[in-house]
């Protein structure tokens, strides 16, 4: 069955077929011991550079190849079937979150000491946004960044931060002036070990358990003038935009890991035995079959409609608000009647299965939830 021929190239599949085989190279023989040690090795970064992986849409002058979203979008699909979605994710932060708004925001001089660093996987970045008090409420943010001098006080709290615990850079958003609501808000870039910057607790979790997740805290944390990422009082749209490709992200993963549940559910369902034949003979079993791979078709094709429109320059808000919804929720719905297919079999912590249908959980809610994603989409419909 067709992937999505109208999107990618001949170019863009030789591509996809590199990053599988370092997927079942380099990811797939370890997960199941980076899953028990919650955490994947930091070398991993540097062979994922190797391979161009963290600079596919940035210019050569810092590392990258500017090849564009498209080959970002095979990679985050072909790394979201690595049975790891922490491993994925761990990954898919440098090329998004931990990237994106310095290449978008900085200035020449950032992206020379952190964008370069970060593409050659030797600097890990991370993204601080929620708060311990709100998630979704960005403009409702209580961490500060007041001057002092030609410095700034950073004072406040993170939480959820993927890669927070080992990052060697944190990219915050303060209230620089709370009186202005959304408008008073900036984007800090901080340095590991900057005096009142801490890692508070690395947090343990339901899924994604292979990537490290953390909650931070910054007291009087005292950052240059030349921290600041963009102009005072941008944050707010900063955030915005980079919420775009980072959804669209996220509903690719989901496309990629449905992908992998379904074959695995096919697999399975070809070599497990019930009453003298394979299950995969049983109408019941072809059918739930066939509605899966119906769910993850028209998954995907919106997502590649997003994607498409995204690549070509458009701003295309409620499309990628409902990719990310129905991609994310699709991988849910797929994970869940894999776990039934599977059987007792599935809650088997040697099956991949088990993974999935924990790690795609949190799809619906990371990056903006489902609720938040039909707000988005009902106020292009003038509601």
């Amino acid at each position: 069955m067709s992937s999505g021929f109208q999107t990618y190239s001949e170019e863009h599949e030789a591509f996809r077929e590199t990053v599988r085989k370092f997927v079942h190279r380099e990811l797939k023989p370890h997960i199941t011991r980076w899953e028990e040690a919650e955490e994947f090795p930091r070398e991993l970064y540097g062979k994922a550079a190797e391979l161009g992986l963290f600079g596919l849409k940035y210019e050569e002058k810092y590392g990258g190849s500017n090849a564009g979203f498209f080959f970002e979008a095979v990679a985050t699909e072909e790394l979201s079937k690595c049975g790891s979605g922490g491993v994925a994710a761990g990954l898919g932060a440098q090329m998004t979150i931990g990237t994106g708004p310095i290449h978008l925001f900085g200035t020449d001089a950032q992206k020379q000491r952190y964008l370069a660093r970060a593409i050659k996987g030797e600097w890990i970045g991370a993204f601080a946004v929620t708060e311990p008090s709100g998630g979704s409420d960005v403009a409702g943010l209580r961490t500060t960044a007041r001057r002092d001098g030609d410095h700034w006080l950073i004072n406040g709290s993170k939480t959820y931060i993927t890669s927070g615990v080992r990052a060697d850079y944190v990219i915050v958003a303060a209230k620089t002036d709370p009186s202005k609501g959304h408008k008073g808000l900036s984007m800090f870039i901080v340095d590991k070990g900057t005096p009142g910057f801490t890692v508070s607790r690395k947090l343990r979790k339901l899924g994604w358990r292979a990537s490290d997740t953390a909650e931070l805290t910054f007291e009087d944390c005292r950052v240059p003038e030349g921290a600041l990422l963009g102009t005072e009082g941008g944050g707010f749209s900063q955030i915005m935009g980079n919420f775009q490709w980072e959804r669209l992200s996220l509903a690719l993963g989901a496309v990629g890991a449905g992908e992998d549940i379904l074959q695995t559910a096919i697999e399975y369902a070809k070599n497990r035995e019930a009453f003298g034949q394979a299950i995969s003979k049983f109408q019941l079993t072809k059918h739930k079959l066939a509605d899966m791979a119906t769910d993850l078709e028209a998954a995907r094709q919106l997502t590649y409609h997003a994607l498409r429109l995204h690549a070509a320059g458009e701003w295309a808000l409620g499309q990628t608000a409902m990719a990310k919804k129905v991609a994310t929720e699709m991988a849910c719905r797929l994970a869940d009647a894999s776990l039934q297919l599977h059987g007792g079999a599935g809650y088997m912590m040697e099956f991949d299965i088990q993974r999935h249908w924990r790690d795609a959980r949190l799809g619906p809610i990371g990056g903006g939830t489902s609720e938040i994603m039909n707000e988005i989409i009902a106020k292009q419909l003038g509601l």
